[in-house]
């Protein structure tokens, strides 16, 4: 792509309209960036950082005149780029977002499924753990399980990945657990978002299940939805929607993100409409 663009511009002089955009977009958003900090982290009252944000503002917005006057000279390579990329992450988020919402439509809170169905199945022995993204409902792998398969291992752990706000998360804060009864677990572990996710080695060290967290005897099952753009259901604009169930195919699998052994992972897949 740095071969095309080069080719495109023929000499490094014509890009120079492109580049010092590129420069004054950069300098505006840590302008925007930095005035976040100030008043929603630090909370300063407007009108001791509102002086500053005119000024460095007025600054920027006055380079970006100048570089707009050369739009059709290169300009519009970082524009094009940047909303490209604007366009992927937005439908990234908007897509991740439906998708919870249309998985938690079919899904009903733990109380209620331990109250009808968990005392009556059939248990086996060992330990089955259920990635969910809510923390109060049950996953949906877990109810495609019991549908196909009519069994429920003797300890079902529910597992939920929160990415916090922070760095790093203290090694003591990491995990929060209930006892939901009748060998349901309800597990929250909590990571930074500089922090690599590691779930076998924090389950490993928790030791409230009643019985040491045995790798060789436990089951990992995560959920595969094949998405499918349609109209039927408010959501995003059509090819958004195709574009992001190309996006979800495309993307790394929960089984690498979470360093999962893929000895021990049963994935139940299902069509998901969007």
């Amino acid at each position: 792509m740095v071969a095309m663009l080069v080719i495109s511009f023929r000499s490094s002089a014509s890009m120079l309209p492109a580049y010092g955009l590129a420069v004054v977009g950069t300098m505006i958003i840590t302008t925007l960036m930095q005035y976040v900090v100030v008043f929603r982290i630090w909370r300063s009252p407007l009108w001791q950082g509102g002086t500053g944000f005119v000024l460095f503002i007025a600054v920027d917005l006055i380079f970006l005149a100048s570089g707009l006057t050369k739009l059709m000279e290169g300009a519009w390579f970082p524009i094009m780029v940047g909303l490209i990329i604007f366009t992927l992450l937005s439908t990234w988020a908007a897509g991740r977002k439906i998708m919870r919402e249309r998985l938690e439509e079919g899904s009903i809170p733990l109380s209620v499924f331990i109250a009808s169905t968990a005392r009556s199945i059939h248990r086996v022995r060992g330990t089955s753990v259920f990635l969910s993204a809510s923390a109060s409902a049950i996953p949906p792998a877990l109810l495609h399980n019991l549908k196909h398969n009519q069994v429920l291992h003797q300890r079902v752990i529910l597992l939920t990945v929160q990415v916090e706000d922070v760095p790093q998360v203290e090694e003591t804060e990491r995990a929060s657990v209930s006892d939901e009864g009748h060998g349901f677990y309800r597990v929250i572990l909590h990571y930074g978002f500089m922090e690599q996710v590691d779930i076998p080695h924090d389950l490993a060290a928790i030791a409230v299940f009643g019985t040491p967290f045995d790798m060789m005897t436990t089951s990992f099952f995560l959920g595969r939805q094949k998405l499918i753009a349609s109209k039927v259901k408010p959501g995003m604009a059509l090819w958004r929607e195709r574009l992001f169930a190309w996006m979800s195919t495309s993307s790394e699998s929960a089984m690498e993100f979470f360093k999962l052994p893929s000895n021990r992972v049963v994935e139940l897949g299902s069509q998901l409409q969007i």
